[in-house]
């Protein structure tokens, strides 16, 4: 790959204190030490070598944001004259427009970062009233860029629900070696009046109305009825600090904190509360995680991908605070070494911002049609972490309708190096393609993972063909290279065993006697996970856990109709008569992993719903993983990772969905 030349564009940039500015800075930087060429135009009064200053104005009744002004003609002149290979636009405002107007006037690669909820902010400052407004212009803005990129899973749906397209995923990192519990400091504990035994809770961020501060004030004072010594800290600076300071002397203020000073705030608190409804990320989160203390949030954006509740830190549904009072009270009991501070540090040590640099590498080199690569100089420890398999079987992929989940397949697959990947069928949606479903950028980069496979890791690719993908029957089977395409494989693990796998709609009656039938099924079942997507909005809204409900109503339908008679006993049955030890399938959406009459069954689900598949270990022993699940343990066990990678152990030591 060669290297690039990118332009970014914001609002804000370092010196600036808070999540976006911090981002970028670490982004710059990043793509810098690989060796790309990066220029950062933005706010301010001063600029650094390879950054250009720009006009602003300060948003109205909150001096500390600024605005810069639009400057259409003078970018488009400077990328005429320097075209860039591909141009970031993070902030929404009049200069981020002008620039995604020059850009596409330019046909030159743009991306964009939705690293804000100004839509939400608006009931803050009493106009909620235009927040359906502020959406729709966010989502114009957006639609003009090649992809938004937005840092957790759940905004990167709410986005895709809201009509925005391109949208992907670009997680957080986080300074481990800075933020680290040794930055304890008794001296600055002392200065707050705190005793060696005294616990410390603190509150770092923005001090404004749409961080939910005032409710920080009710956590703190329920946190001191619990323990009347309790020491509460703010760290940061806004328009509602001043009131807040005069209303309530017992909190201590310290103001804004960067740095190795920051540092040593975190570490010398215990517990951190972050009661933000309105974060598309929170890198707040990851510093208090990476400095030992105990975390009390809402659950979603990072808490809803790093924290694991009770073990890591503590969450509570989003928008119920009564149980974010008792979790506030609960976290005081965690002492120093307590299991949940120590496994806190732990978990963030994984989350350096070299990967995040690399993802937002590969995001630009998509767009701009180049590879991304690790550089010359870079060594072996620095390339991703995979897990080490002999086979993995995956199947009812859909891509081609809008609720495949391709990017959660590919950020699976990106961790995996194995011998051989089978394509149990129905991975390409022909049906949906015929209908008019859409393709998205995203399925065309699972296709493009698993040709990486075949060329990088030298991975035997088998495609079977299911229902959806039954166009495949003209020409099987067929061999293209590392590719073998086919109706049905046998499978020997490492212990000698035998494995069927096929797809498994020809023991589905309705499939193979009524197709007509089949499709219209298909066609409602498309118009459950319509109103499955609804609905589950409308329970991350209130807190709730993901439930799928299209699966539950699917499940009674099918059942009403006998759409799969005797699904798994027919299958057993065709494994006894093939003299097989098990079979591997898919088809019914429904993960499963069981023994019956002597035979290994397993159903490797679907990356619709379950976003599930099976793993080969090298030691011969077979695992029926679903992907959060399976990225939260790769993630938390390096020893996990060594006992599979080596099959040194036959037992794998997490429990199989």
């Amino acid at each position: 790959m060669k290297l690039m030349k990118i332009e970014i564009v914001t609002d804000t940039f370092l010196p600036d204190i808070n999540g976006v500015a911090m981002t970028l800075g670490r982004l710059t930087t990043g793509l810098r030490r690989r060796g790309h060429e990066v220029h950062v135009i933005h706010t301010g009064t001063s600029a650094e070598n390879g950054e250009t200053c720009v006009a602003a104005v300060p948003l109205p009744g909150y001096k500390d944001v600024r605005i810069g002004l639009p400057k259409p003609l003078k970018l488009k002149n400077r990328w005429r004259e320097s075209r860039p290979d591909a141009i970031y636009v993070a902030t929404e405002g009049p200069l981020g427009k002008s620039a995604m107007k020059a850009a596409r006037s330019l046909a030159i690669p743009v991306a964009s970062g939705f690293h804000t909820n100004f839509h939400q902010y608006m009931s803050q400052y009493g106009l909620g009233k235009l927040e359906p407004m502020a959406m729709a212009y966010l989502r114009s803005f957006h639609q003009k860029a090649d992809r938004t990129l937005s840092p957790s899973r759940e905004m990167v749906a709410k986005l895709q629900y809201e009509g925005f397209s391109n949208v992907g995923f670009l997680g957080r990192g986080v300074d481990t070696d800075l933020f680290h519990p040794d930055k304890r400091c008794e001296t600055l504990r002392t200065s707050w009046g705190a005793r060696a035994a005294t616990p410390v809770a603190i509150l770092v961020g923005r001090i404004a109305p749409e961080k939910n501060c005032d409710f920080a004030i009710q956590v703190f004072t329920r946190m001191r009825e619990a323990i009347p010594d309790l020491k509460c800290v703010v760290v940061g600076d806004g328009p509602v600090r001043a009131r807040l300071q005069t209303a309530h002397p017992w909190v201590h203020f310290s103001g804004v904190k960067t740095g190795t000073e920051l540092a040593k705030h975190y570490a010398s608190a215990d517990v951190l509360i972050f009661p933000s409804e309105t974060e598309t990320f929170g890198n707040v989160l990851l510093e208090a995680l990476a400095s030992g203390l105990a975390t009390v949030s809402y659950d979603y954006a990072a808490a809803g991908l790093h924290v694991i509740h009770a073990v890591n830190g503590f969450k509570a549904p989003t928008g119920d605070s009564t149980s974010f009072l008792d979790l506030s009270v609960a976290a005081l009991s965690e002492s120093r070494d307590s299991e949940l501070r120590v496994a806190a540090r732990a978990s963030a040590k994984h989350l350096g911002w070299d990967t995040v640099v690399r993802e937002f590498e590969g995001h630009l080199a998509e767009i701009s049609g180049n590879e991304p690569s690790l550089p010359l100089f870079a060594s072996p420890e620095t390339k991703r972490k995979k897990l080490s398999c002999r086979a993995v079987f995956i199947s009812d992929i859909h891509l081609g309708t809008p609720d495949s989940k391709a990017d959660e397949l590919v950020d699976f697959l990106k961790h995996i190096q194995c011998g051989k990947l089978i394509l149990n069928g129905d991975i390409i949606d022909g049906w949906a393609l015929r209908r008019g479903g859409g393709w998205s950028s995203s399925h065309s980069r699972v296709i493009r993972r698993i040709l990486k496979m075949t060329e990088r890791d030298d991975t035997e690719v088998i495609y079977l063909r299911g229902n959806h993908d039954e166009v495949m029957d003209r020409f099987l089977p067929a061999t293209l290279g590392r590719i073998r395409l086919d109706r049905e494989h046998l499978h020997v693990t490492a212990r000698g065993k035998r494995y069927l796998v096929i797809h498994g709609d020809g023991f589905d009656s309705i499939s193979t006697h009524h197709g007509w039938m089949a499709r219209i099924g298909a066609a409602g079942y498309n118009t459950l996970l319509k109103i499955n997507r609804t609905y589950n909005l409308y329970r991350a809204w209130r807190g709730m856990e993901y439930h799928t409900i299209s699966k539950q109503i699917k499940a009674k339908v099918k059942s009403a109709v006998k759409f799969v008679d005797r699904y798994e006993e027919l299958l057993q049955d065709l494994t006894r008569h093939r003299k097989c030890d098990g079979i591997i399938c898919g088809h019914i959406h429904t993960p499963e992993d069981k023994h019956v009459g002597g035979i290994h069954y397993l159903n490797s689900g679907d990356w619709v719903e379950s976003l599930t598949g099976v793993i080969e270990h090298n030691d011969g022993t077979l695992e029926l993983i679903e992907y959060k699940s399976f990225m939260n343990r790769f993630h938390a066990s390096s020893d996990w990772l060594r006992v599979q990678s080596t099959g040194t152990q036959p037992e794998c030591p997490m429990t199989a969905i």
